[in-house]
């Protein structure tokens, strides 16, 4: 039995598609997964220290998150509003809720105020905001061990 030699010009390369293919998929995967939440997050704001701070359980399906300064004023959405001026931002926010079928009871209003704004402004805030049908919130705070 004679075994043929196979012709000098058949090489034998490996197949790169499947590994460029799984490269790219991990690269989706890694852009998904990165957090955008510390996006939304002003670092000017100092928050309050608390010995009962903790990160939530559960992730919120339709998260709002309004930064209050030293100054009284909001942010929001990359703007700064005066309290007052909430009602056009927060009725916007609800119409971009419609769109998802959600309504505002759905959304859960995150407070990062700065620990030398006043109560009162809060409270404030938080009427606001129920006003506009929002009724979930969570205060946020650093905790005293960080």
């Amino acid at each position: 039995m004679r075994f043929k030699k196979p012709p000098a010009s058949a090489k034998c390369e490996p197949d790169i598609t499947p590994m460029i293919d799984m490269t790219f998929q991990l690269i989706a995967f890694f852009m998904v997964l990165l957090n955008f939440s510390e996006g939304e997050q002003d670092q000017s704001i100092k928050l309050p220290s608390a010995d009962l701070a903790k990160p939530p359980e559960v992730a919120t399906e339709a998260p709002l998150v309004l930064q209050l300064t030293e100054r009284n004023t909001v942010l929001m959405a990359g703007e700064e509003l005066p309290i007052s001026g909430m009602t056009r931002a927060l009725s916007m926010e609800r119409a971009a809720l419609a769109l998802q079928r959600l309504k505002p009871s759905d959304a859960t209003v995150f407070i990062r105020a700065d620990k030398n704004a006043k109560t009162g402004v809060v409270q404030e805030l938080i009427q606001q905001c129920q006003t506009n049908g929002f009724e979930k919130f969570a205060l946020r705070a650093k905790n005293e061990a960080d």
